[in-house]
């Protein structure tokens, strides 16, 4: 190994560094230098977390230093402060093997390094508070060497405070399964970011790529794998509604996933549970486990959790760190600490290997868009066509027959029943894929389409003739049941939308403009008649530019319908 000196930078005396990680003298700085080099200014990606938030008189306190498992650190110094002051307070224990305790600013085992040889990405230490004094809040000051050249300097824990009353370590916080955890460290939801997102850690967000440092609105998840392979260091943040979760899958739909979930528990305050799902009901709360180093947030209504832990990933048929996974999101609300269904969720494209730092991106099953884009297709385009052949062409080609059928009836049942044909192989697609009853507005709505539209053919095959007297009440039941059928199939879509579109709403405001050219045109059309009606068809050259200007503008709604149509399959297909 490369000599490695740290030099603890004051005004007296001399500091002299030797390879095997002793140092000698003064620890008022804390600062790690080699041959003039000047520490990294970029955050670190080594960490000193505590196992407890709060100590007392003459308690141990386990205090860590760690990294990726794929960055280890060659050598490191650590010493505990008083929070806004210099002063180095306790006393470390004497570790064996790959550290050694320090003698600075005369106070003997004040500060703790590495030995020769030293190569790892975790180590443990054991700090002790003064046996007797008002002591205040501490924190943990680090420099950690990752190479001859690259160093960091000044990297804090948490800040550990002073108690009189009973042992950090039993401080604890109900969580929903009633067990007493650890209590959490308070944590700034800021302090979660995507920084090394890709480098060190696996990320996974909506929208993508954003980061919960910049934006209160980033649903964020990573994980970065620790001490080689054993332990793994978890994050989420994300807008509170309740809970925010994320879950490991080795398909992209709810059902045998490994689920942790940060939510308000049944005392009011941020905790962590584990969770385990078995179909599309509410997961069971599992043990905790081997979980430490909880750290929770729930400030301006950005919920955070962090927290380390040893326990494996593990579904049926899959487990282990090693493994690939589908990663899922999902945010909704709580009640009196029991998570409801919830609103929202996002599932990555493919598997990830925890082990391997990537960014995922955020997708939907490709049958999920299916069944979107054909309930589009069919409710904004073909069954709008359908309805204006029916009621603003019928004089266009007047006499033209096929089939024994005037023209525009022939159009008109055409592409009806491929609206029909659509709707019901999109509704076969969803439930095939589910095969469950996913609650809210938008399965009411699409069941309520599906059940409409299937009838209103039927019903029209066994129509009056006609000439028949009733035949009026066909017409206006047929002309109604349309009406109903199209806005109840514009409200389930924008409630799809609504479901995969839930971060900048962009498919949503290009739905509204779609819908909002459709409905100019209707009124145009209509205004157009009606005035067509007033002059009545007392020649047929008036008749004739009426037909004219019904199909021109007809033919100009269709070519925007078409470009809105687009623009929405695209924006499906992305996501």
């Amino acid at each position: 190994m490369d000599l490695l000196v740290l030099l603890l930078l004051c005004s007296a005396p001399l500091i002299r560094g030797h390879s095997s990680g002793l140092v000698i003298d003064s620890c008022e700085e804390l600062k790690s230098h080699q041959s003039g080099l000047s520490p990294q200014t970029a955050p670190s990606p080594f960490i000193v977390t505590t196992e407890q938030r709060r100590y007392r008189v003459g308690e141990d306190v386990k205090v860590e230093l760690q990294g990726p498992a794929s960055t280890p650190f060659t050598g490191f110094l650590l010493e505990a402060i008083e929070v806004g002051s210099e002063t180095p307070v306790g006393s470390f224990a004497t570790p064996a093997g790959a550290a050694k305790v320090l003698t600075c600013s005369q106070r003997p085992s004040s500060a703790v390094s590495h030995t020769s040889g030293f190569n790892s990405s975790y180590i443990q230490v054991t700090w002790r508070s003064e046996p007797s004094g008002d002591i205040k809040a501490v924190q943990f000051r680090a420099s950690f060497v990752q190479n001859s050249t690259t160093f960091w300097v000044n990297v804090m824990s948490p800040v550990l405070t002073f108690t009189n009353g009973r042992a950090a370590r039993s401080a604890g916080a109900l969580t929903g399964n009633g067990s007493t955890d650890p209590a959490p460290l308070v944590k700034s939801a800021a302090s979660i970011s995507s920084a090394n997102c890709g480098v060190t850690k696996v990320c996974f967000s909506q929208p993508s790529n954003c980061d919960p440092a910049v934006s209160a609105s980033c649903y964020f998840m990573s994980a970065m794998m620790l001490a080689g392979g054993t332990a793994v260091q978890y994050e989420m943040t994300g807008p509170y509604e309740g809970y925010i979760a994320f879950g490991f899958s080795d398909d992209q739909k709810m059902g045998n996933d490994d689920i942790y979930v940060c939510g308000m528990n049944s005392n009011g305050q941020v905790g962590v549970q584990h969770m385990y799902s078995t179909g599309r009901t509410t997961p069971q709360v599992v043990a905790l486990g081997n979980v430490y180093n909880i750290t929770t947030s729930l400030q301006n209504n950005v919920i955070s959790c962090s927290f380390t832990t040893t326990e494996i990933i593990s579904i049926q048929g899959t487990s282990g760190f090693s493994q690939s996974y589908y990663f899922m999101f999902v945010c909704g609300p709580s009640s009196n600490g029991q998570i409801q269904f919830h609103k929202h969720d996002f599932v990555s494209t493919t598997k990830m290997d925890i082990s391997t730092p990537v960014v995922s991106e955020r997708g939907f099953p490709d049958i999920i868009k299916a069944h979107g884009s054909l309930m589009l297709i069919a409710w904004m385009t073909t069954g709008t066509l359908g309805m204006m052949v029916a009621r603003y062409l019928k004089k266009m080609a007047k006499g033209t027959t096929m089939c024994n059928k005037d023209l525009w009836f022939v159009v008109h049942v055409g592409v009806m029943l491929l609206t029909v044909a659509a709707t019901i192989i999109a509704f076969i697609l969803i439930f095939a894929h589910t095969r469950d009853w996913s609650g809210g507005a938008h399965p009411v709505l699409g069941c309520l389409v599906m059940i409409l539209s299937f009838f209103q053919p039927i019903v029209a095959m066994l129509r009056c003739g006609p000439q028949h007297h009733l035949r009026y009440l066909f017409n206006t039941s047929h002309f109604l049941n349309a009406v109903i059928i199209k806005s109840l199939a514009v409200a389930a879509i924008f409630t799809g939308l609504n479901l995969i579109d839930s971060s900048d709403g962009w498919l949503m405001k290009v739905m509204g403009g779609f819908l909002a050219w459709e409905a100019l045109f209707y009124i145009m059309l209509e205004v157009h008649n009606g005035k067509s009606k007033e002059k009545g068809s007392a020649t047929v050259e008036v008749e004739s530019e009426s037909v004219k200007i019904d199909g021109l503008l007809i033919g100009l709604f269709f070519l925007g319908n078409i470009c809105f149509l687009v623009a929405l399959l695209v924006g499906i297909g992305v996501k």
